[in-house]
Parts: structure tokens; sequence; C-alpha cells
């Protein structure tokens, strides 16, 4: 087909658009991939620079939109993730805690506090300052009236008695 040709089907692509994409519509069952499919057609058919015989240029124009969606129905497949990588990607680790950790938990919260209460009370408020309030040891030096050296022998005075205590009660 000469040059003429191809003017005359991009032409009929452009006068019959409306009505080609409704053909392909009822064909593909989307308005969307029918739009798509003639847009592809367009840049195809404004790649060639000659074409065979064609009998009637308005099935020609059809059929490469046709071929168009059904490449890019194919590249879409491609892409699609098969049920077992979609249940891959769904298992995500729940990060809350099962029902036996939260007891576990619980169990374990009430051991530290009755090991804590056993401690000598300034002991206790000197570890709780340090690890739970996270205050400076100069800071808990000044408040208890002591001094640094005396703040690190509670401290692991304190650390060493929780230890050997939660130890001996399994923990």
């Amino acid at each position: 087909m000469t040059e003429a040709s191809l003017a005359l089907i991009r032409r009929l692509l452009v006068e019959r658009y409306d009505e080609l994409k409704r053909r392909l519509t009822r064909r593909l069952g989307s308005s969307e991939l029918a739009g798509d499919a003639l847009h592809d057609a367009w840049l195809r058919i404004a790649q060639v620079d000659s074409v065979g015989t064609v009998g009637n240029p308005g099935n020609y124009v059809f059929g490469v939109a046709m071929n168009a969606a059904r490449d890019r129905q194919r590249n879409a497949d491609s892409r699609t993730l098969s049920a077992a990588e979609v249940d891959g990607l769904l298992e995500i680790a729940d990060g809350a805690p099962d029902p036996e950790q939260v007891a576990r938990a619980r169990s374990d919260l009430r051991t530290l506090e009755a090991i804590l209460h056993e401690l000598p009370e300034r002991r206790r408020e000197i570890l709780l300052a340090a690890r739970l309030d996270r205050m400076p040891r100069q800071e808990i030096a000044r408040r208890f009236g002591i001094s640094l050296r005396l703040v690190d022998l509670e401290l692991q005075r304190a650390q060493e008695y929780c230890l050997a205590r939660r130890g001996r009660s399994g923990g």
C-alpha cells in the first residue's frame, strides 16, 4: 500500500475513533482498554512506512487495535502475581503479642515487682530512677544526698540481687 493509503488509514482512525472505541469496548469489555488499544494502534500505524494490500481499512485499524489490546493484556498477565505470590505477600507478621505472650509478660512483670519490693527502699528508688526514669547518676546522687560511688554501688547491688532472685524464681 502506498503512503497515500497509510494516510487514509490514519485519517480513518481519527475520523472513526468513537465508532472504533465503541466496537472495541463491546469486544474487550472495557472502555479504558479500548481507548488504550486505539492509542497503541495509532502509535503502531504512525511507525509503519508501508503496509501490504488492505481491502477494508476500517477492519485493518480494528485488527491493529485488537492486537494492541491482546499485547497489553498479555503484558499485564505477566506482571500479575500468582495466588501463591499474593498469599505470600499477605502473610505479614503480626507484631502484636498472642494471648500466651501477654500472660507470660504479665507474670514476669508481677515477679519483677515482687523482687523490687524485696529491695531496701533507697536501693529500689535508685534503681528505678536510673533504669526506668533514665535519670543521670549525678542527679540521683544529688537527689539522695550520696556520692556517685555510692550510687554506682547501690545500682550494682540492686541489679545483682534482681538477677540472682530472678534466677531462683525460674525467670
